[in-house]
């Protein structure tokens, strides 16, 4: 019996061992390859054109940055040509922008991170839970640690429609995404975990226009685009506008709705390429030593956003409004933010504030390429996996230890059966 029970235990911790190094080698890329020639400087670009021409793509722009400048700029397009002045709406990608106009506000005094956010609402309250409602705050609505359980997800209202009004869409969001309440409520103890909610940006949506008396567009305009000259950028659009809009495609490659949203600051900014060059340098020091955050934030405050405020699985996640996607090699974070919506529009954001360098993707068309582009630059500029890239290899990782438990389990057998039968052997002879 105690021979059994070491040899269980054996197994058992080889299955561990075993769980452990494939979590370990999938964290640490261990296997994975580069996109590109690690030692190459300009190989990226190359292959870049290459992931583009062998699947469809509508509507792509992209820059990558050194030190804080542009190094290469790449454009693609099925239809209009597009360039760096062309607006792309950009999903969620919007939260990113959203909360520095949120930290604006906690700067001057009208809104404190910790307080809440009851305090400042009239138009609409949290309906009654099982948990405390006061434990939601601006700090957790930025962190997605406020314990709302929505999931949204918005799908947009198609041309022609009126969107609802927010306080309505607070309540139940009439284009949240297929399988999605859309109803914001709090849904577990605020402060207890992560959980992303598109709910807790268009909450901070009317939080910013309670606080400031504007509409949340205008707000944005006044207090951030203007002041950094994002020319292009706006939360709303309209079609007498000037700017040229880049045109939505289906993955299919049909020409797709343009979707308007009572969600603005959670998914629906319009920006170009060139306004978020302008606003990923706002995160370093300038020309002439201008200061971070460009006297619209200060550079505290910017320090602050990156701050971690929520980890998965032993990893930190998440600071103020801002993706924490890998750390660097300065006890920082490779940081910046993702969107991604139906039909596909998908962007993505990676900036080293050691060094300055990073990455833009803006495109249509495409569920996910720009996701896979920008976490794919991160490994081929770092040798680190970033957080999209560690999820999008996450299937293949339990895959691994799935087989690798059973091959484990069918040895631990066979090596039994063997043993066993020796042992009979034994005992006749």
């Amino acid at each position: 019996m105690i021979s059994i029970l070491k040899y269980i235990l054996l197994t058992l911790s080889l299955a561990i061992l075993w769980a452990v190094l494939v979590f370990l080698g999938t964290k640490n890329g261990w296997w994975h390859q580069a996109i590109a020639d690690e030692a190459d400087s300009e190989a990226y670009i190359p292959a870049v054109k290459e992931k583009i021409n062998a699947q469809f793509v509508g509507n792509f722009a992209l820059a990558t940055l050194e030190n804080g400048s542009v190094e290469d700029e790449l454009f693609h397009s099925e239809g209009n040509p597009v360039d760096r002045n062309t607006v792309f709406q950009v999903a969620s990608l919007s939260k990113w922008i959203s909360a520095f106009g949120v930290m604006k506000l906690v700067e001057e005094g009208k809104l404190d991170l910790d307080v809440p956010v009851s305090k400042y609402l009239s138009r609409w309250q949290l309906p009654a839970s099982e948990f405390d409602n006061d434990g939601v705050t601006v700090r957790r609505l930025l962190s997605h640690t406020a314990g709302l359980t929505d999931g949204l997800g918005y799908s947009g209202f198609e041309p022609g429609l009126p969107t609802q009004a927010i306080e309505e869409s607070l309540t139940k969001a009439s284009d949240a995404d297929e399988g999605i309440s859309g109803s914001v409520q709090v849904g577990i103890e605020p402060g207890d975990a992560f959980k992303y909610s598109g709910g807790g940006y268009t909450l901070l949506q009317l939080l910013v226009e309670e606080v400031s008396g504007q509409s949340f567009a205008s707000f944005m305009q006044e207090r951030i685009f203007g002041p950094l000259n994002m020319n292009h950028s706006s939360y709303t659009w309209e079609d007498s506008s000037d700017f040229k809009l880049a045109e939505f495609y289906n993955s299919d490659g049909t020409e797709a709705m343009h979707y308007s949203y009572t969600s603005l600051a959670a998914t629906s900014l319009y920006t170009s390429l060139n306004d978020l060059e302008v606003f990923f340098q706002v995160f370093l020091v300038g020309p002439d030593n201008a200061p971070i955050g460009r006297n619209v934030l200060k550079p505290e405050t910017i320090e602050m956003m990156r701050v971690p405020h929520a980890s998965t699985m032993g990893m930190d996640i998440w600071g103020l409004g801002t993706i924490l996607y890998a750390s660097n090699d300065n006890n920082d974070f490779i940081i910046g933010h993702d969107g991604k919506s139906t039909p596909p529009i998908n962007t993505a954001v990676r900036l080293n504030p050691q060094t300055g360098d990073g990455i833009i993707v803006l495109e249509t068309g495409n569920p996910l390429l720009a996701t896979k582009l920008a976490s794919e630059w991160v490994f081929w500029k770092t040798g680190k996996v970033d957080l999209t890239l560690f999820t999008m290899l996450k299937d293949s990782m339990v895959s691994s230890i799935a087989k690798g438990w059973l091959a484990i389990l069918l040895l631990s057998i066979i090596i039994g059966v063997v043993r066993y039968r020796r042992r009979k052997v034994k005992i006749f002879t």
